[in-house]
Order: structure tokens, then C-alpha cells, then sequence
């Protein structure tokens, strides 16, 4: 797994490559955490992640647990068909805000106003 942060007009976008899954989580949930600490509206970009397991689902999860108790916005964006058919499946779909790519997600946060928060 790869993690890649970069800013897109004042948002943070976290760009995750691999595999989300118990080798990985760890890693992926302190990185998340970290920078969700920091900004207030992060984008996890799923676009090269080929696989989550229920520890990835896990680390999505409390990244938005947390975001909620600080009243941040996480948004997801870019999944790919075997991660949006994971989502799917296990609900996550209807609970988390979903857009095709990067740059849809930060529009909509700076549409949403959180982004100055």
C-alpha cells in the first residue's frame, strides 16, 4: 500500500494505491487520523486501491466516526468496481459521501462550506 497526500484548491486529498486490508490497516488508519487531525475536510481518493478487506472497511469507518465527532467532512471518491461492489455490499455505499474522482469530491466540499470550517 501507497499513500499519497497532496492539497486540491485548499482541500486535502489522501490517495491510497494497494491493498487496504490487516497488513495494511494499521498504516492506513494513523495516516488518515493524522491527517484528518490537521485539515478540516479531507477526500480519501480510492482510484488505485484494488482491494479492502473488512480491516479497510474498519479504518473507513473510524476516519468517519471521527471526522463526525469534530464536525469535518470525509468524502470518498473514486472507487473502483471491486472496492464500490465491497461498499455495496456491506452497506457503506448509503453511509458515506461517494464521487467518481478527486476533483468531484473537493468540489462538493467547497460547495458543502466545510472546507472553512
Amino acid at each position: 500500500m501507497n499513500i499519497t497526500e497532496f492539497t486540491d484548491r485548499d482541500i486535502a486529498v489522501m490517495a491510497i494505491a494497494g491493498r487496504i486490508d490487516g497488513a495494511t490497516s494499521a498504516e492506513a488508519e494513523t495516516a488518515t487520523l493524522e491527517t484528518l487531525g490537521k485539515v478540516p475536510a479531507l477526500v480519501i481518493e480510492l482510484r488505485q486501491v484494488d482491494y479492502v478487506s473488512s480491516a479497510g472497511l474498519r479504518v473507513i469507518l473510524k476516519a468517519a466516526k471521527a471526522a463526525r465527532v469534530a464536525s469535518k467532512k470525509l468524502v470518498l471518491a473514486g472507487l473502483t468496481p471491486q472496492v464500490q461492489e465491497v461498499f455495496d455490499i456491506s452497506g457503506f455505499s448509503s453511509v458515506f459521501e461517494i464521487h467518481p474522482n478527486s476533483q468531484l469530491a473537493v468540489e462538493a466540499v467547497l460547495q458543502s462550506g466545510a472546507a472553512s470550517n
